[in-house]
């Protein structure tokens, strides 16, 4: 047969004389080649399943520790508050420590002073209640009475509501009630002396903490570290000092309006005023107003709208007037941007992120200010608002329309 042009091009391999021709290994020796593990499959799986593990755990340990963050973060923050007071005494000789010592035995003073005032605010005004409940009792039956024609008596009102299942009820509630009120106010105080701890240490021991953070730092982030440190102390002392200060001068003026219109506990409610409507971001004016003009309406109704009319008037002038004054160098950011990172403050951290907000967006604005080039900008009417371009198309339309 004569041979194809196939066969006559492919030469054919033959093996050398007097050797073996390779052996081709079987299919299914290939087969479990093929589908044996890589080496480096296993130590993957390991890293991979290790790397999960580390992040639950540091995930969960987070959780755990957000309470002590957030302590510590409230800590830091009244140290910076404190730090000027506390540099100033240490400059004329005072040992730090006993300096720290010192403000925070006026802080103290302060607060336990408020609490005590307007505890016995709320005391008093609870004992009036409860002695004048039996006349009120008295009024309203009565008004019962001449209106439906009843004979409802105040002993047989009184001995209902004695023997009422409700009121049973209510006291067993309140039983259990008490335990978990206690608790919190354990908790409350707890945490209050934590946060007084980290913040005395943070104040007193301000100089060596900056020491050991830059220890660790290249000098040229030595110096951005210590600069924005004492950017962060001017503006949040800053801060809450002319907020201080805006609290003593709002005291001032609610109280000579409450005292004038004989309404108890002027004195109270003025420092309730203050301080409510200057450190409650937002919401506070209202919380701080609602309070006096309850104690007026139960003087005369109209010395509640007397109430209501100032503190709307002094609001405004404390915005327009008075606020951009005191806080133009400590805090100089815009109402809005304060009214935003209030809201993200608090969706943030709660009630403290409220608190911290507007003197770390101060601290942050600051800060970055100094990394912008800014400009001069151009002389031209549109940054003042005013358009000069061709008018609208309604405008041309109006004008063809009516030429005259």
């Amino acid at each position: 047969m004569a041979p194809t042009d196939e066969t006559s091009q492919v030469p054919r391999q033959e093996s050398p004389p007097g050797t073996t021709p390779p052996a081709r290994p079987p299919a299914d020796a290939r087969a479990a080649a093929g589908a044996r593990m890589p080496r480096w499959l296993p130590r993957a799986m390991v890293l991979a399943l290790a790397l999960i593990a580390a992040f639950q755990l540091g995930s969960w340990a987070f959780h755990q520790l957000t309470g002590l963050l957030i302590n510590v973060l409230i800590a830091f923050f009244l140290a910076l508050a404190i730090e000027p007071a506390v540099s100033w005494m240490a400059a004329r000789g005072m040992r730090r420590g006993l300096a720290t010592f010192l403000v925070f035995l006026g802080l103290m003073i302060v607060v336990a002073g408020f609490v005590t005032l307007l505890g016995s605010m709320l005391a008093g005004q609870i004992i009036k209640m409860v002695e004048g409940f039996p006349d009120y009792l008295d009024s309203v039956i009565n008004g019962i009475n001449t209106t439906f024609h009843t004979e409802l008596r105040r002993v047989d009102v009184q001995d209902s509501l004695i023997h009422s299942d409700w009121l049973k009820k209510y006291v067993q509630n309140s039983a259990t009630g008490v335990l978990d009120v206690s608790a919190q106010v354990l908790g409350g105080l707890f945490r209050l002396l934590t946060v007084a701890l980290f913040s005395f240490y943070f104040a007193a021991d301000g100089p060596r903490l900056r020491r050991a953070l830059c220890s660790v730092l290249p000098p040229a982030r030595q110096s951005e570290v210590l600069r924005a440190w004492e950017i962060a102390v001017d503006k949040t002392g800053g801060y809450l000092y002319s907020r201080g200060l805006m609290a003593l001068i709002s005291g001032v003026a609610h109280y000579v309006l409450l005292a004038s219109l004989d309404i108890p506990y002027a004195p109270v409610l003025a420092v309730w005023v203050g301080l409510v409507s200057q450190f409650i971001p937002t919401i506070g004016t209202y919380l701080a107003g609602a309070l006096p003009m309850l104690i007026a309406f139960t003087v005369a109704p109209w010395y509640a709208v007397w109430v209501l009319v100032f503190v709307v008037i002094y609001q405004q002038f404390e915005n327009y007037m008075l606020q951009p004054k005191l806080t133009a160098r400590s805090v100089d950011i815009h109402p809005a941007v304060a009214f935003g990172s209030v809201i993200a403050g608090t969706a943030l951290l709660g009630a403290v992120g409220a608190l911290v907000a507007i003197p770390a967006v101060a601290t942050l604005q600051a800060f970055l200010g100094a990394y912008v080039k800014r400009y001069d900008v151009t002389d031209d009417p549109r940054v003042h608002g005013h358009r000069t371009g061709t008018p609208g198309r309604l405008t041309a339309r109006l004008r063809r329309l009516f030429p005259g």
